[in-house]
């Protein structure tokens, strides 16, 4: 069973940055591919960012894109998400989750193929 938490949430402003943690724990013999999910008061559950288990692999939503930037140090079991040029949009609880490892990372987008999920950072970008 894994376990998934994340951190760095927190009020920042329309512009700012943010960089935000998620630590596995738990299944340390298998190496994720990992994804970042957002979800807004009212709105479906967004692809954000994914990587793959060796990071080779990033990919992006097209409203973070150059924006934001995914990373992982497998050594610390830990995976990033760095969030530069804040907007008000980016306003949401972010969650990490682990990619099923029985599966191509083919469908990195879908929260469908993911199987582990931590409990969410608040983020919240003012105008």
């Amino acid at each position: 069973q894994v376990q998934l938490v994340e951190s760095g949430g927190e009020l920042v402003q329309a512009g700012g940055s943010l960089s935000l943690s998620c630590v596995t724990s738990g299944r340390t013999g298998t190496i994720f591919a990992m994804g970042w999910f957002r979800q807004a008061p009212g709105k479906e559950r967004a692809f954000v960012a994914a990587i793959s288990w060796n990071g080779a692999e990033t990919y992006y939503a097209d409203s973070v894109k150059g924006r934001f930037t995914i990373s992982r140090h497998n050594a610390k079991n830990t995976v990033y998400l760095q969030m530069n040029n804040l907007k008000p949009e980016d306003t949401a609880v972010y969650y990490c989750a682990t990619y099923s490892p029985t599966l191509p990372f083919d469908r990195y987008s879908d929260y469908t193929f993911y199987d582990a999920w931590g409990q969410g950072t608040q983020v919240t970008v003012s105008s």
